[in-house]
């Protein structure tokens, strides 16, 4: 779970229990929704970086959009962690009842965190309300981990360019963060949404159109979080070494989640590390995760961990990702586990994570022959939650002007 500190009087504070979870502090959103007559006013926040998130080809349509006598609008959202804040500017264009065109992202992330600032609310607020863009009272909100992955969901598939045609070609999220994993997909049979719990199925209007999506965040079960479950430890509390079988016996070391250093090591027993490790993950598996039979048949991106790992062990593509199955993740994980017993690698937790990454997505009722595709961009665009959100305030603003109109 991520999160974005929200109240009625834009207080911002920091929650304590954040840090023993090892999640982020905060996601601080802040959107702007401008007229064209604003636009000389970013021309100061475009000039932050010289990267963005398009090349040239999507450079020349933009202007070309630009030139067009559309209206221009502008959200700026600002997911600002404990470590960092990452800055997305983006660009859009719309006419009547249409879904937004996105013609341009600006990138940029900062050290420290807004989250930093924490205890100077009133200079943080300062700065925002001088900005010349449309700060509303509800830009501070929690984001809790359904909402991140409804975000997520939005992001993919506008790029994928199946936000248009709900229900027809639209594409699932799976995203494993360090303190939560989620999933979300748009059901296409009803039986999904009948035998489903009420808390896994949430609906939300945007442009126009109404989704009722299967969305549930699994708090814990992120890569950090289900690192530390199975080792058999508790946040906050490195009062004596962790074993686990998924590392060999021999093993001996030191890891530091959420600001506690543990001591590790490996099981005495450390012969056969697949199949030791592969047990204890299933123990801390079971009954943890709701299945659902029509995963089989949709397809699905993969984000994050799923990413990372999969890159770390030469499945795909670091810069451009690619495609794998389920079992590509298994078959990685026994050769990793099998190569430890004898030639210990640099990453003692590659053999723990690829066997946990293959198990949860079987729990999630992926078949071992289900191809995932894993992507940290789509057409040059990250693939966060980011650009989803924005699209869900700019809706929201844009039926509350109706309103009052």
């Amino acid at each position: 779970m991520r999160k974005i500190l929200r109240n009625g009087h834009g207080n911002m504070k920091i929650s304590k229990i954040a840090y023993p979870l090892g999640l982020f502090v905060c996601l601080f959103i802040y959107v702007a929704y401008v007229k064209w007559r604003w636009a000389f006013a970013t021309q100061r926040i475009f000039s932050i970086t010289e990267t963005t998130a398009m090349g040239t080809k999507n450079q020349q349509y933009y202007e070309k959009l630009v030139t067009a006598d559309r209206p221009v609008f502008y959200g700026i959202m600002f997911d600002a962690g404990s470590t960092g804040t990452r800055i997305h500017v983006f660009q859009f264009t719309q006419t009547a009842k249409e879904t937004p065109i996105l013609t341009h992202e600006t990138f940029k992330a900062l050290k420290p965190g807004l989250s930093a600032y924490a205890d100077d609310v009133d200079k943080v607020r300062e700065v925002f309300q001088a900005s010349p863009f449309l700060v509303g009272d509800d830009c501070v909100s929690i984001m809790n981990g359904t909402d991140e992955g409804v975000s997520a969901w939005i992001t993919v598939n506008f790029l994928t360019g199946n936000l248009n045609t709900p229900g027809k070609n639209s594409v699932g999220m799976l995203d494993l963060g360090g303190g939560s994993t989620q999933i979300t997909f748009l059901p296409k049979i009803e039986v999904t949404l009948q035998t489903s719990p009420a808390e896994y199925i949430t609906s939300f209007q945007m442009f126009n159109s109404t989704y009722k999506l299967y969305s549930y965040s699994y708090l814990g079960l992120g890569l950090m979080s289900a690192r530390l479950a199975i080792l058999g430890g508790t946040e906050g509390k490195p009062d004596k070494e962790l074993v686990s079988p998924c590392f060999p016996s021999t093993f001996h070391g030191e890891w530091e989640h959420a600001e506690i250093t543990y001591k590790i090591s490996g099981h005495k027993t450390g012969v056969h590390l697949y199949e030791l490790c592969s047990k204890r993950v299933s123990e801390i598996l079971h009954n943890k995760v709701h299945k659902t039979e029509e995963v089989k048949n949709l397809d699905f991106y993969a984000f994050s961990y799923y990413y990372d790992l999969a890159a770390n062990v030469g499945l795909i593509d670091k810069e451009k990702g690619g495609n794998l199955t389920v079992e590509d993740f298994e078959i990685a994980a026994k050769y990793v586990c099998r190569t430890m017993e004898v030639n210990p690698q640099e990453n003692a937790f590659i053999c723990m994570d690829l066997t946990y990454i293959s198990l949860l997505l079987q729990e999630f009722g992926f078949p071992k022959t289900k191809v995932l595709k894993l992507a940290r961009k789509i057409d040059d665009i990250e693939t966060s939650w980011a650009l989803g959100a924005t699209f869900h305030y700019i809706d929201s603003l844009s039926r509350q002007q109706n309103k009052v109109s």
